[in-house]
């Protein structure tokens, strides 16, 4: 014979089970989606005196894949990349006329989303 506690705790563990999975499936989708968000790169091209360069390019360089990106600063040297994958490592300088800046890298292990970088033109082009 089977007493009503018996039937009662079958219905009750399938219940427990059922919601424990399915609290285990959202925390996974909100960690799934908060490592897929996208990122942005941004800063000032400046020159020697740090005075922003209007109509520089800066470069952005996809590790991975060695595709390139450019953005041509505006009248306050302000550069943009943005919709970038938080997986992939990027290189970013800048250049104007005959001048070029540092390559600075940008790592899939920086956590943050918006990644500021001041790009300063101090060397000279190598001629090729």
């Amino acid at each position: 014979m089977r007493s009503g506690k018996a039937t009662e705790s079958g219905p009750r563990r399938r219940n427990l089970s059922f919601l424990g999975t399915l609290l285990l499936l959202v925390l996974l989708a909100l960690s799934v989606g908060a490592q897929s968000e996208l990122r942005t790169v941004r800063g000032a091209i400046l020159d020697k005196a740090e005075n922003p360069v209007s109509s520089a390019v800066g470069y952005l360089k996809n590790v991975r894949t060695l595709a390139d990106k450019t953005y041509i600063s505006d009248r306050s040297g302000e550069y943009r990349f943005s919709g970038l994958d938080p997986n992939v490592d990027y290189e970013v300088h800048a250049e104007s006329e005959s001048m070029t800046s540092n390559t600075r890298t940008v790592s899939s292990f920086d956590s943050r989303k918006d990644i500021v970088i001041s790009l300063k033109l101090d060397k000279e082009k190598k001629k090729t």
